[in-house]
């Protein structure tokens, strides 16, 4: 049985498609009789206007008739239900006879079938238009659609008879994508109708968010048959998910699906993205229920233009026009609107046999205002009104074909009379023309036009309206440099009558101070944010990785910003450097304290018995050693790094030199004693000095050269996982400094092993044990310095060697001259000659 056509012949037919109801009612099949007609349910008064463009257009062309003098455009439009079966049983019946009998009655001439369209307008559905698509093909049939925009349509391998005045999904989803990267959202879900503009345009757009660094929360399917079971489980999945920011593609029946399961179950806060096929839909933004959960949407439609004298034209149906009589969708359509039935009324009759009420013959459109009658926002109706055109154009293009110039074989012109559409579809991909609107038309090499599209913003009005105000543009054709996305964000109002960007996160923003730590099986954009570890900063919000301060800053608190480094030195005014310092000068006091009882009582036994020269220069060293200490203390600098550690050398092998003195002078006293023994005149006053002299002379010429080959110089020790720099005196050569200590160490060992050898000696004035405890001491305390000095960090190693210098001469003027000073103050009676002779006294040493 054939389909309802509305149809008006001329000398050319254009054939036309359009879903002027959203669903068929799938017969129950008993398999025991011929199954019944597909029947058609809810009307869509949107596309039934996008139809009545297509006739206005038609009949614009014919009446002016200066694109095609001479020439009747007429037409054939067929209703696809919104159903792939039903769109190709359309043009099934497209490519028949006149008889409209179906692929059966085809009869061929020329390689033509007979009775067939040249051209198509429509489908609108991208799954409609992939079927008829592949059909017409076979065929070189042009199909022009206003509405497909699936991204697959564009393979001309495939669908090489295929345009449209629609652009592509892949230009959209470029413009959604710019959109989601411009507003800074990384956590966005998407949710796609169950065909091939839903599935195509929503994989596109996952694969390119997700190579902006962006991450997919959700990915759901709206079924076909939109279950409320499974869109239930999208609902909870959105709850669950965390993402604030959710792309819907799919066409308005399934969305509408969506948004109902959402009002049910009381899903608020999410910022909806439209696809173009919804994002201008009056059946939902006229329902008052959907306002409260699609305010403030946001998405792309394409440019809109307002076509004169549309609106009157759209207002002239009236089922009782003569010409009514020919047009098979009035009767739904009048009846729809004004829910009444246009059947023949009996007598007395109110109601049909449904119950709905007998239309009185007197209803008007202009007293209804409804998506039919709207001309606000003529977009896809212009889409229509282009593809007419385009097409008018083409065959203008040819009719204006010079013989011998053509672009056929043999320079050959098509005949209008016998039109092939193969010849129509090379012209129409050669449509290039500026329309009265001032925009361009014409096709790309994939059969699709320029993408310009309008962002719109669904805003609540005081009256209770929802108004699609547009807050910016996408143009594809920007020259290189410019923004091909502008918005007014001061003109956007967002879900829930906010005007700030809602944040739509896997993880909130890390602040300066913090680093992004990727979290194990999850995606790239959740993670948690890591405050840098010390010496590391990160200046910016959502930092992937912190940046190490130079050697001499370290981090402040916040860790947002490298600051100069805390300098740290042993110095005068810290703790640690007052204490060393009053130990050092109270070391030089006892000392000089010493030098004062030892002057005053320089004539008495015990002093001169223990050499006094010798003594007096012990202790003048002895107060040099307490002294250099202080060089150890303040600031590092050239001079002071070369002075502590030289005078040190110097003065403590001048103060061991008077003890070896002194220890030889005891040891050489006891051999002196013996019969015919002349060694006492080598070790006299002059010999301990040249002795004393020459023991120093080789540590000042190990310091001179030294300080002349690679002198001690202040160094910055920069830990790298500290806040302080050190400043420290480099040794400059080790050798050096060893030469140095070792020097100390051998002349020490030296006097220890002679005051050993000479503690025992019976002799009065043997002062050996006193020595040989000093020089214990002594030793004791330097050789636990070298792996104390080693191991002890920063400015602790300067310490460590201050407390060596303080500690052992502590320990020389301890036992060497704090017993002699306690019998000269306090046991004056044993400082006598007699009493240093008697045994007793040797012994008590």
């Amino acid at each position: 049985m054939p389909l309802p056509v509305l149809e008006k012949r001329g000398d050319i037919t254009l054939g036309g498609l359009f879903s002027l109801h959203d669903t068929v009612v799938e017969p129950s099949l008993s398999f025991t009789s011929k199954p019944p007609t597909t029947q058609c349910t809810r009307f869509n008064f949107r596309t039934f206007r996008w139809m009545q463009t297509m006739i206005f257009a038609i009949e614009e062309i014919n009446r002016e008739g200066k694109l095609l003098p001479n020439i009747t455009l007429g037409y054939k439009i067929y209703d696809s239900c919104s159903t792939p079966h039903q769109a190709l049983k359309a043009a099934t019946e497209l490519m028949g006879s006149e008889k409209g009998s179906g692929v059966k009655g085809v009869t061929h001439v020329n390689g033509t079938c007979r009775g067939m369209v040249p051209a198509v307008i429509g489908d609108g559905g991208s799954t409609q238009s992939l079927v008829v698509a592949r059909f017409l093909g076979v065929f070189q049939v042009p199909q022009v659609s206003y509405f497909s925009s699936c991204a697959c349509l564009s393979d001309k391998n495939q669908f090489p008879a295929f345009l449209r005045t629609m652009p592509s999904d892949f230009f959209q989803v470029d413009a959604l994508v710019q959109l989601v990267r411009h507003f800074g959202w990384t956590w966005v879900g998407v949710i796609a109708g169950d065909d091939a503009y839903g599935r195509g345009g929503a994989n596109i757009f996952v694969d390119k968010v997700r190579e902006l660094g962006a991450c997919i929360a959700l990915h759901e399917i709206i079924p076909k048959n939109r279950a409320q079971t499974a869109i239930s489980s999208i609902i909870s999945k959105i709850r669950s998910s965390g993402t604030r920011v959710i792309l819907v593609f799919a066409v308005e029946q399934d969305a509408a699906a969506l948004f109902d399961e959402a009002l049910r179950e009381g899903l608020t806060g999410i910022q909806w993205l439209a696809s173009e096929a919804w994002s201008t839909a009056a059946v939902l933004s006229t329902p008052k229920k959907y306002h409260h959960v699609l305010q403030g949407s946001m998405g792309f439609a394409i440019r809109r233009a307002v076509i004169p004298g549309l609106r009157d034209f759209l207002l002239r149906l009236h089922p009782l026009n003569p010409d009514a009589f020919n047009d098979p969708f009035l009767i739904p359509f009048w009846e729809e609107v004004f829910q009444c039935s246009l059947g023949v009324r009996a007598e007395g009759q109110e109601h049909n046999d449904e119950g709905k009420p007998l239309c009185s013959g007197e209803e008007e459109l202009g007293n209804v205002t409804n998506i039919y009658s709207d001309v606000s926002q003529l977009r896809i109706s212009y889409n229509v009104y282009k593809a007419v055109y385009a097409v008018v154009h083409a065959l203008k293009a040819m009719r204006s074909c010079v013989e011998g110039k053509g672009p056929f074989p043999l320079k050959a012109c098509p005949d209008l009379d016998n039109l092939h559409p193969w010849q129509l579809l090379h012209y129409i991909k050669q449509v290039d023309y500026m329309n009265s609107f001032g925009d361009e038309i014409k096709f790309d090499e994939n059969g699709d036009p320029a993408a310009m599209y309008d962002l719109v913003n669904w805003q609540l009005r005081p009256n209770g309206e929802m108004e699609f105000a547009t807050i910016g543009t996408f143009d594809e054709s920007t020259v290189i440099g410019e923004q091909k996305l502008q918005i007014q964000e001061q003109n956007i109002m967002w879900n829930g009558n906010q005007t700030k960007v809602p944040l739509s996160v896997c993880s909130s923003i890390c602040p300066p101070g913090t680093r992004k730590a990727i979290r194990p099986y999850f995606p790239i954009c959740c993670h948690d944010c890591v405050v840098c570890t010390a010496g590391e900063i990160s200046n910016q919000t959502d930092a992937i990785e912190c940046a190490r301060c130079l050697p001499e800053f370290w981090s402040n608190e916040e860790r947002t910003s490298c600051i100069p480094k805390q300098v740290e030195f042993l110095s005068y005014s810290d703790t640690m450097g007052i204490t060393l310092m009053a130990i050092s000068l109270i070391g030089s006091f006892c000392t000089c304290v010493v030098v004062f009882i030892f002057s005053c009582h320089r004539n008495t036994p015990i002093v001169r018995a223990n050499n006094s020269e010798l003594s007096f220069l012990l202790l003048f060293s002895l107060t040099l050693c307490f002294l250099c200490s202080l060089t150890f203390i303040g600031r590092p600098s050239e001079w002071s790094c070369m002075l502590r550690h030289t005078a040190f050398g110097i003065t403590f092998v001048l103060c061991i030199s008077c003890i070896l003195g002194k220890t030889i002078v005891v040891l050489m006293a006891f051999r002196a004693t013996l019969p015919g023994s002349s060694v006492i005149k080598w070790f006299g006053t002059a010999q301990q000095k040249v002795i004393i002299t020459l023991c120093t002379l080789v540590q000042v010429i190990i310091c001179t050269a030294w300080l002349c080959v690679a002198p001690p110089t202040p160094h910055k020790l920069m830990p790298p996982k500290s806040a302080v720099l050190i400043l420290l005196c480099n040794e400059g050569s080790p050798v050096a400094f060893a030469l140095v200590l070792g020097y100390i160490g051998l002349l020490a060992c030296l006097c220890l092993l002679l005051a050993f050898l000479a503690r025992k000696l019976p002799d009065n004035f043997n002062e050996a044990r006193l020595i040989t405890f000093s020089m214990l001491i002594f030793c004791a305390v330097w050789v636990a310095f070298v792996p104390a000095y080693i191991s002890s960090p920063g400015k602790y190693s300067t310490v460590t060697e201050v407390f060596a210098i303080l500690a052992s001469s502590y320990g020389l003027l301890g036992c060497i001259f704090a017993p002699k000073c306690y019998i000269i103050l306090l046991r004056p009676e044993k400082n006598t000659r007699k009493h240093l002779m008697s045994k007793g006294f040797s012994n008590r040493f």
